[in-house]
């Protein structure tokens, strides 16, 4: 029985594509693919066997129609996003289409670009009483954000903020999270098409991250890391973890008491 199969790409670098993500690729008849986003070369080594349409001219009703067609056809399909899915993936719509049509389908997660973007830096996004949240949000541009989600009021919470489709607008973000509880020393990074070859990656503050970024000639694809958690490799740590603490019991370690 063919099935279908919503599969996370990764960031860009074809090896963070999950191992099952992988074989369900190796093992599909037809491949509709973010081509604006992710790695044709991904798609090529792991099924050149495959039907392949490039989603990014598509509208949903012809991947709709494209998906039913290969199904008809005994084709296992794979519809790949790029990073994962659930994240600005525009997926539930399809999926809503696929309900509608009796389509049984799959989602298999992927590596998120926030991720990519933080190893880029080599920071973890949740210190030890620096900061356990962390926001994953956008600035509202040709999508809108609902007002209770508008970057100020989010700003007022101080957590970690990383920001997609926003950098093209960097100069408001910046503005709209100075109303928060961010200063102008607030470390601040843009990742640029993190894992790509062509990464590039701008640290400043938000006094000085919007410039940085122009002068970089970054405008899109690209994210937008805000908080104090940035300090943390060149100022040392506030806290450390107490996973690790010789002097802290967890189920599976006693600590030693000194």
């Amino acid at each position: 029985m063919p099935k279908v199969h919503f599969i996370g790409a990764g960031p860009g670098d074809p090896e963070l594509i999950t191992m099952k993500g992988a074989r369900l690729l190796r093992e599909a008849g037809v491949v509709i693919y973010a081509g604006s986003l992710v790695d044709r070369d991904l798609v090529h080594s792991h099924a050149p066997q495959a039907q392949v349409y490039d989603s990014s001219s598509m509208t949903l009703d012809e991947t709709t129609a494209a998906i039913a067609e290969a199904l008809l056809a005994d084709k296992n399909v794979v519809r790949l996003h790029t990073g994962d899915p659930s994240i600005y993936g525009a997926i539930q719509e399809q999926m809503a289409e696929l309900d509608r049509l009796g389509i049984d389908y799959e989602v298999v997660p992927g590596v998120t670009s926030a991720f990519a973007a933080a190893a880029a830096l080599k920071q973890e996004l949740t210190l030890p009483e620096v900061s356990q949240t962390v926001i994953f949000t956008r600035l509202e541009g040709r999508t809108p954000v609902p007002e209770r989600e508008a970057l100020q009021e989010l700003a007022q919470i101080g957590a970690t903020l990383v920001i997609y489709l926003s950098v093209s607008m960097i100069d408001r973000v910046v503005e709209e999270l100075l109303q928060g509880e961010y200063t102008a020393e607030t470390p601040a990074a843009v990742v640029y098409r993190a894992s790509w070859p062509d990464e590039q990656v701008i640290e400043g503050t938000l006094a000085d991250i919007g410039a940085k970024v122009k002068e970089a000639g970054i405008g899109k694809q690209a994210l937008i890391l805000v908080g104090n958690v940035l300090r943390a490799r060149k100022e040392g740590l506030q806290a450390k973890s107490l996973l690790y603490d010789k002097e802290f019991s967890h189920g599976c370690r006693k600590g030693i008491v000194t």
